[in-house]
């Protein structure tokens, strides 16, 4: 599961210049656990960690060159993104 993290994280950061990489791995960690609590609210079947990829790989090939600009209100995950004193990759 790592790998795929670390992996995932570096096409983000690919996409995205302006996310330090705890940033990006933090919105990386964020979309993959939407997916699988999402999927499995909607009463779905689980479908692996190759499911997982693909959807978190579609966001990031959406939204990636975006995430810096968003305001995160949920206070539980604004320090960790919304936070300028990160260094850049």
């Amino acid at each position: 599961m790592e790998d795929i993290f670390e992996k995932l994280t570096h096409q983000l950061l690919s996409k995205n210049n302006s996310l330090s990489y705890a940033q990006a791995r933090t919105w990386i960690e964020l979309f993959w656990e939407d997916f699988e609590s999402s999927y499995a609210k909607a009463g779905y079947d689980y479908k692996g960690k190759e499911a997982a990829e693909r959807v978190v790989t579609m966001y990031i090939n959406h939204y990636g060159d975006k995430l810096h600009e968003i305001a995160v209100k949920n206070p539980k995950y604004q320090h960790l993104l919304n936070n300028d004193d990160y260094l850049k990759h």
